[in-house]
């Protein structure tokens, strides 16, 4: 388990991240002003930080600046996300030592898969490197799936759809969850996005795309096949 400093004064936003991470095996400290990020950083040493840049109290770049200038803090990595979408915020924030940046809104699963990669880097986490289904093998650190041993071609959206379901058997998973973790669309959005890919990763599956089961009104789970589990 991980400790993630989720700095968010959006409860919602803060809470969707806490649980998509709880999911994942890690523990969340929640942070909404930015005053508090420092004494709650060296207090706490989390793994890794993900600061938002509109804070009450003290703005994000103030903090990045403290956590830099405190040999406490000074190499916790850290995440910026924000609203801000310009080349100059991003600048700023890389200038001052972030390790990686993400804007509003996003995708919960690619947060995690940058706040996994950084992790990694400073070996910081155990990712259990193969998780087994069935016939499948999703494979975390290289980012593939095998099916029966043979890695299949997926694009980034298919593996990130894939790799969702796999990782939570027998979970349903709505169309909403999924539109917003692996798509990064918002819960409103109408879009036949979803029941498309759907349909062409079946195809590639073959018989075994019978394992992303629809639940009719609500959206997809996986299910391994009662002659192949293991």
């Amino acid at each position: 388990m991980s400790k993630i400093m989720i700095v968010e004064d959006e409860a919602d936003i803060s809470e969707m991240i806490a649980l998509h991470l709880a999911r994942e095996g890690h523990e969340s400290i929640p942070v909404s002003n930015g005053l508090q990020v420092v004494p709650t950083a060296i207090e706490q040493q989390p793994d890794i930080i993900v600061l938002d840049l509109m804070l009450p109290g003290l703005d994000g770049l103030s903090v990045m600046k403290r956590l830099r200038a405190d040999t406490r803090t000074a190499n916790i990595p850290v995440i910026m996300l924000t609203a801000r979408s310009q080349v100059a915020d991003k600048i700023a924030g890389l200038e001052l030592g972030v390790d990686d940046y993400l804007t509003k809104p996003f995708s919960p699963r690619e947060l995690f898969l940058r706040i996994s990669a950084i992790l990694r880097r400073t070996k910081k986490i155990t990712v259990t490197s193969q998780i087994r289904r069935g016939p499948f093998t999703l494979d975390r650190v290289n980012l593939k799936v095998y099916l029966r041993g043979t890695p299949l071609d997926l694009t980034t959206t298919e593996f990130k759809f894939l790799s969702t379901i796999l990782e939570n058997p027998d979970a349903v998973h709505t169309r909403a969850e999924l539109l917003r973790d692996v798509w990064g669309y918002s819960a409103d959005t109408a879009t036949r996005t979803l029941d498309t890919h759907v349909k062409r990763l079946r195809e590639k599956l073959g018989d075994d795309g019978a394992s992303i089961v629809t639940v009719r009104g609500t959206g997809f789970q996986f299910q391994v096949p009662s002659d192949s589990a293991a």
